[in-house]
């Protein structure tokens, strides 16, 4: 989050809010976390998907969650050992893995269109021309 607060340092309004003698407390709260809550939000929610990546690949190998508790990791390993017999046993709960990753990350491709401004104004540009 450094990087995005320093881009927002030399912003005008930042400029402005310091001419008119708002304390750094007021800038903070009026001008920079605003403008930080569209990248706070993105980067949760790809970690959360990076979360159930790591998760399932830790109960995959046997190092997650243990029997007779249950993760898809876990399902897919298990399912391994059946997969000339009964392949669903290990292609539905990656299956499952890949739509929720991909439905998270489609996701924050909406949240990122429509928080930051720049993405919003691009967005609301396509629509008027239609």
């Amino acid at each position: 989050m450094h990087p995005h607060t320093n881009t927002h340092d030399d912003d005008d309004l930042i400029e402005a809010a310091r001419v008119i003698g708002a304390r750094d407390r007021r800038i903070i709260f009026r001008h920079l976390v605003p403008n930080l809550a569209s990248p706070v939000l993105i980067l949760a929610t790809l970690q959360f998907g990076n979360a159930i990546l790591v998760e399932a690949g830790l109960s995959f190998l046997g190092l997650g969650i243990q029997p007779p508790q249950t993760s898809w990791g876990l399902m897919l390993a298990r399912g391994r050992e059946y997969m000339g017999t009964a392949w669903w046993l290990s292609v539905f709960p990656g299956l499952c893995i890949f739509l929720t990753v991909l439905s998270l990350n489609l996701f924050v491709t909406f949240l990122r269109d429509a928080t930051d401004p720049a993405y919003r104004a691009k967005w609301i540009g396509r629509q008027a021309q239609r």
